[in-house]
């Protein structure tokens, strides 16, 4: 087994849940960390309806065996000893700081993993004395096969080299890029989705002509403007603004945009974003 047979992640909401599973399908036990009972509740069920997709889907054991190796509290202490921590909390350089702090105080020898799809992993890595990378996953984890390695102005060579193993161990492909704002994927991603909305804010065509335009027409697997709905559109309004303030106006966010999270249409997770998921 190419992982680690005991791993940490702090965050179990939609990311950090799917992280969590796929540890747990690859063999190795897990714990997870979130703020309160109500999310530590909240996480198991999401874990524990992942686990049940992939048994429903042919994966070997039985549900009993995958959640007898996780264990979800909220106490970090939880963390000490184990040699990779995942950090999964939402994309905030403020909270991510905090929750690097949080992981090194208890797991001081600790690989730190962080989630982030455009923070500063380097910044993140002068907050604290552990050997840090970045491991960006993709929504949703369990079905998504890519995983971008993120490389810190600190980040030793040789960890480069495990992450890769431990992202092959996970059954998934690892791409490797440097740390610079977006990365590659959400530098990419983002610029599409901000000219899509454009694109509808100034009525040139329907989110579903849109879509259908790159799917069909560029054989994406979801339109733009689809998957910011499954994203989120306030993750991607703050992903935006960080890459307008680091990168410039190419990444402005439209005011439509700004609009739809101030009404509170988040996507699917609000049940109303560009698509109706009522």
């Amino acid at each position: 087994m190419n992982i680690p047979q005991k791993v940490g992640v702090l965050g179990g909401g939609r990311m950090g849940a799917g992280i969590a599973h796929s540890f747990l399908a690859a063999g190795a036990e897990v714990t997870v960390v979130d703020v309160n009972d109500e999310a530590v509740a909240a996480a198991r069920e999401r874990i524990a309806n992942d686990v049940a997709g992939s048994l429903k889907r042919g994966a070997t054991g039985t549900a009993e065996e995958w959640l007898a190796r996780l264990t979800v509290t909220t106490d970090a202490a939880a963390f000490a000893g184990l040699p990779l921590v995942v950090e999964a909390v939402p994309e905030s350089m403020e909270l991510k700081v905090s929750s690097f702090r949080k992981i090194a105080e208890h797991a001081p020898a600790a690989v730190i993993a962080t989630n982030t799809s455009s923070l500063s992993v380097s910044d993140l890595a002068v907050t604290v004395d552990n050997d840090v990378i970045g491991l960006h996953f993709f929504n949703p984890v369990p079905a998504s096969k890519l995983v971008e390695i993120v490389v810190a102005d600190s980040t030793p060579e040789a960890l480069v080299g495990e992450a890769r193993g431990w992202v092959e161990g996970l059954g998934k492909t690892p791409i490797v890029v440097k740390d610079a704002p977006g990365f590659a994927s959400s530098r990419l991603g983002v610029v599409i989705a901000l000219e899509a909305i454009r694109m509808v804010e100034e009525g040139v065509a329907s989110p579903e002509d849109i879509d259908n335009a790159m799917v069909l027409g560029y054989k994406f697997p979801v339109g733009p403007l689809a998957l910011t709905d499954i994203v989120g559109l306030d993750v991607r309004l703050g992903i935006a603004e960080y890459l307008e303030s680091t990168l410039g106006q190419n990444f402005a966010p439209p005011q439509l945009m700004r609009d739809m999270v101030a009404r509170g249409e988040l996507g699917r997770k609000s049940g109303k974003g560009f698509y109706s998921y009522a």
